[in-house]
């Protein structure tokens, strides 16, 4: 079990109006996470940035080795801290007992020092790095096209791209990632854009056998890999093809079912519970979630009764990651409240376990279990699409004569608590949800 929270959104610390005091906004808000149910925490690129057009989130990378100590592009600290502070954040957060996902970006570099002529193609490009930090210095035939390969799967913008193929580059990146583990304290990784280039690379980095606090250590990691269900399957099966430290891979598909649920009139939840997805195909290697911080241009964010989509992946199989802005400043979290991200967190750590089983499907209901493992005894939800009235049905369960309570619900327009329920000695029972709204029921 567990909860990502990606700890951050796009221009955070500007819109917050904490530029440069990101790491310590984090920081002071680790106990809260901790004491909610969350295990790990997905950071923005830490790495200095080429910061072209004024502070930048990081995914235009220049020094990988500059957490906020030198003072190169602009300035000595990221736009979310110095090296220190980030040392606090890391520190803090493992104090709680929460892990440290790193923000890789390997596709591509910016803020090149100095042009160069490739001599295979004959142009000009800013390709001379002579970062600071003196780690990982590169020139044109770190990029594509190189002496080593002509083939570059997908450009990103206009910035170069490092060719992966070139043993001095794959030996860096891979010092990089043992760097990050072993030293800066990171426990795993997120791979940004790995459409750009071979899933070798990230096969090496995540079977690596690193060394942390004296004994071995297995480094998370999730792909960003965006795309059809289809697409993103071959994918991840060729990234964890001989993998013994497999690969997880962002839902991208199950994500817009839950766009289409939440902001589409009409609906039917039978499109929720029969499209493709990867939790659908390979739950294994799921990692739910509802927005990002690529999901801010017009049309793309979720606009109505978004909570709908957290209740999903907050009862469902796959590992969620939930949206800093969406539990902060859009105030999903509603703490000390069975109506929000909270109390849906809650209901995962405690009781979501065990395979999923469709109880009853509609067009606008819908009713699980979860059938329980260990500890987690398990939990009946069901999510309702009507617009204007309570919805419930008659549902066979795994158990008899078991008496139930809700933990988590919400409606559109009513936030009563539902009715305790119960099931008969045949293990069935009537489950409610309110108007445009879910209901988590547990055993009591």
């Amino acid at each position: 079990m567990g909860v990502m929270m990606q700890a951050f959104f796009w221009d955070c610390p500007r819109e917050d109006k904490k530029e440069f005091q990101w790491w310590n906004y984090i920081k002071q808000e680790i106990p809260g996470l901790a004491k909610a149910g969350f295990t790990s925490l997905w950071l923005p690129p830490v790495h200095k940035a080429a910061n072209i057009f004024g502070p930048s989130m990081g995914y235009d990378p220049y020094d990988y080795y500059d957490l906020g100590e030198y003072d190169q592009k602009g300035g000595m600290p990221t736009w979310f801290g110095t090296h220190f502070e980030l040392n606090q954040l890391i520190e803090t957060a493992h104090q709680h007992g929460l892990s440290l996902i790193a923000d890789m970006v390997l596709n591509h570099n910016s803020g090149a020092d100095a042009q160069e002529v490739n001599p295979i193609t004959g142009q000009s490009r800013w390709t001379l790095y002579n970062p600071k930090s003196e780690r990982f210095p590169r020139n044109w035939e770190s990029f594509h096209p190189s002496m080593y390969e002509n083939w570059d799967e997908m450009t990103f913008g206009d910035m170069p791209d490092l060719s992966h193929r070139n043993p001095y580059v794959y030996g860096e990146l891979l010092n990089l990632a043992r760097w990050l583990i072993e030293e800066v304290g990171f426990d795993g990784f997120r791979y940004d854009f790995v459409k750009g280039f071979t899933a070798a690379t990230v096969q090496a980095i995540q079977e690596y056998r690193y060394i942390k606090n004296g004994v071995y250590h297995k480094p998370y990691g999730v792909a960003e890999y965006w795309d059809n269900a289809s697409n993103t399957l071959n994918w991840i099966n060729d990234a964890n093809f001989h993998n013994t430290n497999p690969v997880d891979v962002f839902d991208f598909p199950l994500r817009e079912l839950l766009k289409s649920m939440c902001d589409t009139y009409g609906f039917s939840l039978k499109n929720l519970a029969h499209g493709e997805s990867i939790l659908r195909s390979q739950t294994q290697s799921a990692v739910t979630f509802v927005e990002n911080h690529d999901l801010r241009d017009e049309g793309r964010p979720i606009t109505n009764d978004k909570l709908l989509a957290y209740s999903y992946i907050l009862t469902h199989e796959g590992y969620p990651c939930i949206f800093w802005k969406d539990y902060f400043n859009y105030n999903l979290a509603l703490r000390d409240t069975p109506n929000g991200i909270d109390a849906l967190i809650a209901a995962h750590e405690t009781h979501a376990g065990g395979d999923t089983s469709v109880l009853y499907l509609s067009d606008d209901l819908y009713i699980m279990q979860r059938g329980g493992h260990g500890d987690q005894r398990g939990l009946i939800y069901a999510l309702n699409n009507r617009g204007d009235d309570w919805h419930g049905e008659w549902v066979q369960t795994k158990w008899s004569n078991a008496s139930f309570r809700p933990v988590a619900w919400w409606g559109n327009h009513d936030h009563s608590r539902p009715a305790d329920q119960s099931t008969g000695a045949d293990g069935r029972g009537q489950f409610f949800a309110p108007a445009r709204g879910y209901a988590v029921y547990v055993m009591t």
